[in-house]
């Protein structure tokens, strides 16, 4: 198994509808990229002060099943039409399982 962990924060002129929309869109995935075996998406609890605002975890088979939703047409479409125009802070990791 190969994991896949994003980190995203905001700009502050990002409304909550917009960040609402990330995550409806980014629900979406899974049914339309096949090669995602399990999909989290998560809003920061706003506990801790400084915390990125949304986490998504994403597993796959292996490496070539990341690079298919990495390079996917749906992926890209909400990286540019949803999360670019909001983003103000991504950090990422990916790692075997």
């Amino acid at each position: 198994m190969f994991r896949h962990i994003v980190l995203l924060s905001w700009i502050a002129e990002a409304t909550q509808d917009q960040k609402a929309e990330v995550a409806a869109q980014l629900a979406k995935l899974p049914g339309a990229i096949p090669e995602l075996r399990g999909y989290d998406i998560g809003v920061d609890a706003g506990i801790g002060p400084g915390n990125y605002e949304l986490a998504v975890v994403a597993d796959f088979d292996s490496v070539d099943g990341y690079f298919v939703y990495r390079d996917h047409p749906a992926h890209v479409a909400v990286l540019n039409e949803y999360i670019k125009p909001i983003l103000a802070a991504r950090a990422a990791v990916q790692h075997e399982l």
